[in-house]
């Protein structure tokens, strides 16, 4: 018997929805690496104010796509630039689907003319592999899943972050010198050692440094000898907890609902993805609950992707992305959330918080008491979503990025957050479940102000 797809679990379950809500759905953490080394407070800390690394080698998928049309495929399957791009150089892939609405990105590199590596979740990867094979294309795929899918395995590549405003002392000490200069998501080929590397300009909490990158085979000697250079600068690991609320700070939207559960064209799609892939399993949940699938998905303008994207080819849901260039209805915001009741709410001494939890966010504070009766109704105007919600020590209070309507954008303003899960289908979507409400305050995003003014200077 073939394995159910990703069509086969919409049809049992009901729809997307009832596919994908699970209530309390435990947080996404990378695979591998301890949960804290230093703990999370002084591992955040360490990239305001010190030198950070990372190990990114275990948490996400590797797909290379090479071969005679690989650059034709990713020009028909995205809304990158592939006129402008580079060898060794980096872009935020943009694949979207017929509707304009995003797939899932990630990062794709250019090793060669014609051949890529593109790097994350698996969603956009196998949107590019079903085009490629659907269509006949000429190219090959090899594909390294994460550590969660290797049965033990080591990965093919190491990838080492190093971030804060210490690592050019860092780098220096390691390599005997400064770096060759490299643009903003540009590499070069660098030796550690003896030990030829490539550096990636390109950080997650939006700091200085590099992310060095090799084979897996190399990577203890790398790691060792960057370790030993920033033992005296006082180098932190970053551990799980730290590193996935990295994003928060930086403005990254991680993992957006794939647009590409109901589109009839993409039926045959939704047949050859697997049931227990990315798509059938990421969960769904929050306060906030549609039946209507269609109202998680999100535009790439929306996302803050608008710069890097291209109408000088045909790729698919270039009409609807194109006619929705004018009419973007939300902004990317982080949300600050009021100490006073995050305590209240959440607890005196909240601990690390981390969800991804689609939480209502609505227009106007509460004006007293979040979680005792108030004599002020509080608004129930839906003004956004949450998508990443975290605990930051260096700002003193949970982030939130946030899809908002522009009207209420501004930085200033303020909203609140329904703090609490919707059991999901079964219960109206409007039931009054007696959620708090938590009082943020909109701030930009990125909201880490040397990752929205300085760290792409070099672009």
């Amino acid at each position: 018997m073939p394995a159910p797809s990703l069509q086969d679990g919409i049809e049992q379950a009901g729809s997307p929805v009832r596919l994908l809500w699970k209530p309390d759905a435990a947080p996404w953490l990378p695979e591998v690496v301890e949960p804290e080394y230093a703990g999370w407070r002084q591992e955040q800390d360490a990239w305001h104010t010190g030198v950070s690394i990372s190990d990114l080698s275990h948490h996400m998928f590797d797909t290379v796509i090479s071969g005679p049309d690989a650059t034709r495929l990713l020009t028909a399957v995205s809304a990158n630039n592939y006129e402008s791009f580079a060898i060794g150089q980096a872009k935020q892939f943009i694949p979207v689907a017929h509707d304009g609405n995003i797939v899932t990105d990630g990062i794709l590199l250019r090793e060669a003319e014609e051949k890529y590596t593109l790097s994350g979740i698996p969603a956009a990867q196998n949107w590019v592999k079903y085009h490629g094979e659907k269509d006949g294309y000429d190219v090959s795929f090899v594909t390294d899943p994460s550590s969660a899918f290797r049965h033990g395995a080591d990965p093919g590549l190491f990838r080492y972050q190093v971030q804060g405003p210490l690592a050019a002392e860092l780098i220096d000490r390691a390599f005997g010198g400064p770096l060759p200069p490299a643009r903003f998501f540009h590499s070069i080929p660098v030796s550690l050692n003896g030990i030829g590397i490539r550096a990636l300009r390109h950080n997650m909490a939006g700091q200085d440094g590099y992310e060095f990158i090799g084979r897996w085979q190399d990577s203890v000697a790398v790691k060792e000898a960057l370790m030993s250079a920033g033992e005296p600068l006082g180098l932190v690991h970053v551990g799980a907890f730290a590193y996935a609320s990295a994003s928060v700070e930086s403005g990254w939207i991680p993992s957006p609902i794939p647009a590409i559960y109901t589109n009839p064209d993409l039926l045959d799609y939704r047949n050859y993805l697997p049931l227990y892939g990315i798509e059938g399993q990421r969960p769904l949940n929050g306060s906030f609950l549609s039946e209507n699938i269609e109202d998680y998905y999100c535009s790439p303008y929306e996302l803050g992707y608008g710069r890097s994207i291209s109408f000088n080819h045909d790729f698919i849901g270039r009409a609807a992305l194109e006619k929705a260039k004018d009419s973007v209805r939300r902004a990317k915001v982080t949300l600050v959330f009021d100490p006073e009741d995050v305590r209240e709410v959440i607890g005196a001494d909240p601990g690390f918080q981390l969800t991804y939890a689609r939480h209502r966010v609505q227009a106007g504070p509460v004006k007293a008491s979040p979680v005792k009766a108030s004599p002020v109704k509080a608004s129930t105007v839906l003004a956004g979503l949450t998508y990443q919600t975290a605990s930051i020590d260096p700002v003193g209070t949970i982030l939130s990025l946030a899809l908002i309507d522009t009207q209420y954008a501004e930085p200033g303003t303020e909203v609140t957050v329904v703090w609490g899960e919707h059991p999901g289908p079964g219960t109206p979507a409007d039931a009054d479940l007696g959620f708090p409400r938590i009082r943020a305050t909109v701030q930009p995003a990125p909201f880490d102000q040397h990752a929205r003014t300085r760290y792409r200077r070099h672009a």
